[in-house]
C-alpha cells in the first residue's frame, strides 16, 4: 500500500478547509448594508417627547438600525480580515508594497463605522474596499468590475 502522504497538494483556503474560495464582495456587501442603515439612521426624525406611542416606534426602529448597522460593520471587518490574512501572501505584498496599510485602515474604518453614525466614514470604507477589490482582481490577472447593490 502506498504511503498516502507521496502526493500531497499544498491547497490555501479562507477558512480551515480547502475550498480555495475568496472575494471581496462578502466585504462589499456587509459593508454597503452598513452605509445604507447609516444613512436610515441620519434620515430618522425623532417624534414630539410627549407622544409616547410614536417614542416607542422611533427608539425601536433607531435600535433596529444600530444593531444592524454594528452587525454588518463588524462583518465586512471580519470578511477583510479574513481575506488579509488568509488569501494575501509574500509575493502579494511585494506586488502591492502598500497592502498591509490599506486593510489595516479598512479594517479602522469598518470600527468607526460600527461605532460612530458618520456617512463620511461609511463611504470611505466602501472606497477602501473598492481599492481591495481592484488589487485582489488584479492579482488573479482579471478584470472585475466594482459595483454597489444598492
Amino acid at each position: 500500500m502506498s504511503n498516502s502522504n507521496e502526493h500531497v497538494t499544498p491547497v490555501e483556503a479562507h477558512c480551515d478547509g480547502p475550498c480555495g474560495i475568496y472575494d471581496p464582495a462578502s466585504a462589499r456587501i456587509a459593508a454597503e448594508a452598513a452605509v445604507s442603515m447609516t444613512k436610515k439612521i441620519l434620515d430618522l426624525t425623532p417624534p414630539a417627547a410627549d407622544d409616547a406611542k410614536a417614542m416607542a416606534a422611533y427608539v425601536n426602529t433607531l435600535s433596529r438600525y444600530i444593531a444592524i448597522k454594528e452587525e454588518q460593520a463588524h462583518l465586512a471587518k471580519t470578511e477583510l480580515l479574513v481575506l488579509w490574512t488568509d488569501y494575501f501572501k509574500p509575493p502579494h505584498l511585494e506586488q502591492y508594497p502598500n497592502l498591509h496599510d490599506t486593510f489595516w485602515k479598512a479594517a479602522k474604518l469598518c470600527s468607526a463605522v460600527k461605532v460612530e453614525v458618520s456617512a463620511q466614514h461609511a463611504e470611505e470604507l466602501m472606497a477602501a474596499i473598492e481599492e481591495i477589490h481592484g488589487i485582489f482582481w488584479a492579482t488573479k490577472s482579471r478584470d472585475v468590475a466594482f459595483y454597489r447593490a444598492g
